[in-house]
């Protein structure tokens, strides 16, 4: 399998499989494919193993039910994926001995070796106040995933005992090795008036970590902000949130 990632803020990912070659893929990510390339959708675990479980287990990471399995017919075909919004795209190999984690619909497609989890948080504050909740992906197995995240990547190798603290969101995935967990950020002033929330998410080594500079939920509320604004600055748009909102009230002549 050759592939290549092309594009900058709205990547795609192009895939040329030979015979005998199979990825599968999330749900609607395939943007197209040449005519020698099959597809079928099947239950997760249907030819990965055969268990009901494993699309219980999507269903509760997020995904759908089904994933799309890609094959060539004959000679050497093509496929295209990309992601639902402004991103990234970064291809992880893991193995038996590293696993990675990642955050709930960052996945795109795999070979069909890698296996397809979910981890649950082992800490309490890491799961209430992570920004990602109880469940992240969880891939193993032999082979290429390749995930998706918003904005652009910042990548840290963490030595062991090396760490960082990271805004809670902002971190598309980390080999299993890394140790995660939340922390109160400290003085109450920082806390109210600093603009980064309560918590931030520590991260120790060793190990890979992936940190997105753009997560949906912020793209979300900006963009509802947007919509509030191009109603007029007499017009507070209920569906803007509290940003619109307050900026309607101060910026109202009346």
């Amino acid at each position: 399998m050759e592939y290549r990632i092309e594009g900058d803020n709205l990547q795609i990912l192009r895939i040329n499989l030979g015979e005998g070659e199979e990825v599968y893929a999330e749900a609607g990510k395939m943007v197209y494919k040449t005519f020698n390339i099959n597809m079928e959708t099947k239950m997760l675990g249907e030819g990965l193993g055969g268990k009901l479980l494993g699309a219980l287990k999507r269903k509760v990471a997020g995904e759908s039910l089904f994933t799309t399995h890609f094959t060539s017919s004959k000679g050497v075909g093509e496929v295209g994926f990309a992601g639902e919004f402004p991103g990234r795209i970064e291809a992880i190999r893991v193995s038996e001995d590293r696993r990675f984690l990642a955050q709930r619909d960052a996945f795109i497609c795999a070979e069909i070796g890698v296996d397809f989890s979910i981890a649950f948080q082992k800490k309490i504050g890491a799961g209430l106040f992570g920004g990602e909740g109880f469940i992240l992906e969880k891939f193993g197995g032999n082979g290429l995933v390749f995930i998706h995240a918003g904005g652009d990547f910042v990548t840290f190798e963490l030595e062991k005992g090396q760490g960082i603290q990271v805004d809670t969101g902002c971190i598309v995935g980390f080999d299993e090795t890394v140790d995660y967990d939340v922390q109160f950020v400290g003085g109450i002033k920082t806390a109210i008036f600093g603009g980064e929330g309560l918590f931030l998410t520590t991260l120790k080594g060793p190990g890979k970590v992936i940190l997105q500079t753009l997560t949906l939920s912020k793209l979300r509320r900006e963009l509802g902000t947007m919509s509030g604004r191009s109603g007029g600055e007499h017009h507070a748009d209920v569906g803007g949130g509290l940003g619109s909102l307050v900026g309607s009230i101060f910026g109202s002549d009346d």
